[in-house]
């Protein structure tokens, strides 16, 4: 007897997103805004923290979104990873909280995060902040929405005045090239992604060890915003690898993409003053 054809991307969507914001709402049921969380916390090997909230959000969406693709494999943050998933063709990518530190310290700047890859490619995201009462999702060939409504990315086409995000000695190091505006402090990989999406800033920088779970969702919604993340040589970043660890990377509006990478080679190459 033949198998039954696997559900869609945009048919999973709507069952995706709701599990996610119900994950969210057990986040904040211990979030405490602008106070120390009310969740129990500790640090994991490597001195990484971890609420409890994270593992029960961790639990929550495995099972939700398990029973919605029995067929996909797991990778999450809390959960031990499993090399199952190197041979499995669909795989979900999950952070219960992506920007502990900032939920347990009361900012608003948090986010849970589900991703589905198919062949190690990302084909629907959902980016969840529900303190700041956002949800960014998008499916492959979809395009990208922010509560619903359509997103895009910024026109912006040179560095001058655009606004960047990262952290502070990646763009300490990048002001002495180019006259951008620095933006605030965005804790959450996922949500510093999709507010490039949604043209709040022009663009990002990310140091050396991001894992998947923090970038797969919102990697697609920057895509389909019309933005691109990439390595500083430009390359797209491969998901589902034995290590799921990323180098520096660089996210960005389309039109942009060119004059950062441009502007991060001559850092590299040793020319430390604006031209």
């Amino acid at each position: 007897m033949s198998m039954p054809p696997l559900p869609i991307a945009s048919d999973l969507l709507p069952a995706v997103r709701e599990s996610c914001m119900r994950a969210g709402e057990i986040a904040l049921d211990l979030f405490r805004p602008g106070e120390r969380t009310a969740a129990r916390t500790w640090s994991k090997s490597g001195g990484s923290p971890v609420t409890e909230a994270d593992i029960g959000v961790d639990t929550f969406l495995r099972i939700q979104l398990s029973a919605l693709l029995p067929e996909a494999a797991w990778l999450s943050e809390e959960t031990v990873d499993d090399a199952l998933r190197l041979s499995r063709r669909y795989v979900w990518v999950v952070d219960p909280i992506d920007g502990t530190r900032a939920y347990m310290n009361g900012s608003p700047d948090w986010s849970v995060c589900i991703a589905l890859l198919d062949a190690g490619a990302p084909v629907l995201g959902i980016v969840h902040a529900p303190a700041c009462g956002a949800t960014y999702a998008a499916f492959r060939g979809g395009g990208a929405s922010r509560n619903g409504q359509p997103i895009a990315t910024s026109q912006a086409q040179t560095l001058t005045g655009a606004r960047i995000a990262g952290p502070k000695p990646m763009l300490d190091a990048l002001a002495r090239l180019e006259a951008f505006e620095p933006a605030e402090k965005i804790p959450s990989l996922a949500l510093r992604l999709a507010r490039i999406a949604d043209a709040t800033i022009d663009a990002g920088l990310i140091s050396p060890d991001a894992r998947d779970w923090d970038l797969a969702a919102a990697d697609l919604i920057l895509a389909e915003a019309g933005g691109r993340l990439c390595s500083g040589d430009g390359q797209s970043v491969v998901y589902n690898r034995d290590h799921p660890v990323h180098g520096m990377l660089v996210a960005s509006a389309a039109r942009l993409e060119a004059p950062l990478l441009a502007a991060l080679h001559r850092l590299r190459d040793g020319q430390p003053q604006r031209i």
